[in-house]
């Protein structure tokens, strides 16, 4: 990923609401998108989410509570987020995260059916012995 595409409008801002758990972009196209810190999780670009080839994305259970702990900046083009379960490996290029800003509405539908399907849990869960 060396680069953008053209006309990919620039980060204006970027914050982490870490109360809420939200990461709000702005772009100089004056779009904003608010993400939370699970729907980041669950859509990292990493090889371990996605897979190394269409098909072999895995599902993202147990993320509900996850936070991004540290935000890192890649160049000119992406930032790299630190979660709170220690996931660190996806670059969120400006491209990707202006892509998931206009789609998030029907990504997260999808997560949904795909985890309902599953019979798996959005919650943690909870692997201390009482």
């Amino acid at each position: 990923m060396a680069g953008l595409s053209k006309g990919t409008p620039i980060p204006t801002e970027i914050k982490l609401h870490r109360k809420s758990g939200w990461l709000e972009v702005s772009f100089a196209d004056g779009k904003t998108f608010q993400f939370s810190c699970e729907f980041l999780r669950v859509f990292s670009p990493s090889a371990e989410v996605r897979g190394h080839s269409p098909g072999q994305e895995v599902l993202q259970t147990g993320k509900k509570e996850v936070k991004i702990n540290h935000i890192e900046p890649v160049g000119n083009y992406a930032i790299q987020l630190n979660f709170s379960d220690g996931h660190n490996t996806g670059l969120y290029s400006w491209d990707l995260l202006y892509d998931y800003g206009l789609h998030q509405d029907e990504m997260w539908e999808r997560y949904l059916h795909r985890m309902k399907e599953a019979g798996a849990r959005r919650e943690p869960i909870d692997v201390r012995q009482p």
